[in-house]
């Protein structure tokens, strides 16, 4: 049970790093040192925060959802990105790029969710 929870978070944040890659490299700015280490701790800081914060978030929002049928998600995934960013050091990105890259990640997400099926219980 456990194996497989750890197996599902470590290839959500594998996913997720590649999402963030993509997202940072077309839409960010980095300063200073370029490596991949940066990319696996984004990684891990977006999924920490899809994992803690979105649900907190979408919960709150959801009126706002349910009245622009499912549009304000796209705000939340922006802010998502944009909180994930401004915990990263050296990276800096404006709204229209935290926007581009919320709509990446919602694709890295969709990937990720039709590879990893949530644990039943079997």
């Amino acid at each position: 049970m456990i194996k497989r929870q750890l197996i599902a978070f470590v290839l959500r944040w594998m996913l997720s790093s590649v999402g963030m890659w993509i997202s940072i490299t077309l839409f960010g700015v980095i300063i200073g040192e370029y490596n991949a280490m940066l990319f696996v701790v984004a990684g891990l800081i977006f999924s920490l925060v899809n994992a803690l914060v979105r649900p907190v978030a979408t919960t709150m929002t959801l009126p706002l959802i349910i009245l622009t049928l499912g549009f304000f998600t796209l705000v939340i995934n922006t802010a998502m990105v944009a909180l994930t960013i401004a915990l990263l050091p050296n990276v800096t990105m404006n709204f229209f790029g935290a926007v581009l890259s919320s709509m990446v990640m919602s694709v890295a997400n969709g990937v990720v969710n039709f590879w990893v099926k949530p644990y039943n219980g079997e």
